[in-house]
């Protein structure tokens, strides 16, 4: 049996323990997976890699809780130097060539904000009194 098959019908098998399924649902359903498993191995790794980070914005790639690195499509919270490094980029030339600002971080927003709020309570620039 093929192994897009095989893998199709093991997905069927669990959903049909979750819930009542018809036997036209059933056949259905492994007829669909079963076709779009195969067309999905069919795609190299590479060509499915970059097709995913060629769909994604710039403009959408910073987002509330994570960053998206536009070269390799995987996310993070901070885009650090060290990962733009293994794609042979420092951040300026990853900013440039996407379009981004030179004052853009790469950080995710949530984690920016939390650092700004953090930072103005520690008022550090502000000298300190000291004590008497």
């Amino acid at each position: 049996m093929e192994e897009y098959l095989k893998e199709a019908l093991e997905i069927v098998k669990a959903q049909a323990g979750v819930r009542n399924m018809t036997e036209e649902e059933i056949n259905a359903m492994i007829l669909a997976l079963s076709r779009g498993i195969r067309e999905a191995s069919r795609k190299l790794p590479c060509e499915a890699a970059e097709s995913q980070v060629l769909r994604l914005d710039p403009a959408r790639a910073i987002r509330e809780k994570s960053v998206t690195c536009l070269e390799c499509g995987k996310s993070f919270r901070v885009l650090t130097r060290k990962h733009l490094a293994r794609h042979g980029m420092t951040p300026e030339e990853y900013k440039t060539k996407w379009g981004y600002k030179k004052n853009v971080s790469l950080v995710a927003r949530s984690l920016a904000r939390d650092r700004r709020k953090k930072m103005q309570e520690m008022q550090l620039w502000k000298k300190r009194q000291p004590q008497a």
